[in-house]
């Protein structure tokens, strides 16, 4: 049994590890210019700059320091809501954003009960999309597969649970092979996200197979490609 598991065995252990990861590992009592694998901050950063206040739904959100798109902007005063299919995930965003909005739902266009792929308790990798899993170096990931069921939902299943939702400024997405159908789950004509960042392709920038789709989708809307960032591609109208 690794680590990791053997910790989350109990609920005393399993918060000891989640503000050992927080405080020690991540240091989320120290702010900083950047938090995003790839810069994708520093995108998002320049293209709402000096606004002090906004809102933004991360998707995918794994990890409140760690990797994060949004950190940056919650250090500026933003807030939003946060949905990872891992509990350990929102568990750490109640910590320490506990005024956003935290679900631990798995986002999809339709509702079904799916398998999930867990490769450990605090993994960006985790996913419900089985090619993913499939395609996956395994002497690298899921050594420890943990595979169990859960019933995803819309987006507007989710978010209607959030009084008075606010304009949603920035949209990010980022569900390992999922991207697609999460972002055809969400209505952009109703909620219009000013900017939308969504994992399309790979970080040699080899396309994958849903990168037209995305571009498709999002062309019906009015979005263009505005940048490009690791295997991030950035949009807006």
């Amino acid at each position: 049994m690794s680590l990791k598991k053997l910790l989350f065995k109990t609920s005393i252990t399993r918060k000891i590890y989640l503000y050992y990861n927080l405080y020690i590992r991540n240091k989320a009592h120290r702010k900083r210019n950047s938090y995003s694998q790839w810069g994708e901050d520093q995108i998002i950063k320049d293209f709402f700059k000096g606004k002090k206040k906004g809102f933004y739904v991360d998707i995918g959100c794994f990890h409140p320091i760690m990797y994060s798109n949004t950190c940056l902007l919650f250090d500026n005063g933003w807030n939003g809501i946060n949905i990872d299919l891992n509990q350990a995930s929102i568990d750490l965003f109640n910590i320490v954003r506990p005024h956003d909005y935290n679900f631990c739902e798995a986002v999809s266009n339709e509702i079904q009960k799916k398998d999930l792929f867990l490769d450990h308790y605090l993994s960006p990798i985790n996913t419900i999309e089985k090619s993913f899993y499939d395609t996956s170096d395994k002497k690298v990931a899921f050594i420890n597969l943990i595979k169990k069921k859960i019933i995803t939902k819309k987006f507007d299943d989710i978010v209607q649970k959030v009084t008075d939702l606010p304009k949603i400024n920035f949209l990010n997405i980022d569900c390992e092979g999922h991207d697609y159908n999460v972002l055809s789950s969400i209505d952009l004509g109703h909620y219009s996200p000013e900017l939308i960042c969504i994992e399309t392709h790979k970080v040699n920038n080899e396309e994958t197979i849903m990168y037209q789709n995305i571009i498709k989708l999002l062309k019906n809307y009015n979005y263009r490609i505005f940048k490009r960032c690791g295997p991030s591609t950035f949009f807006n109208k």
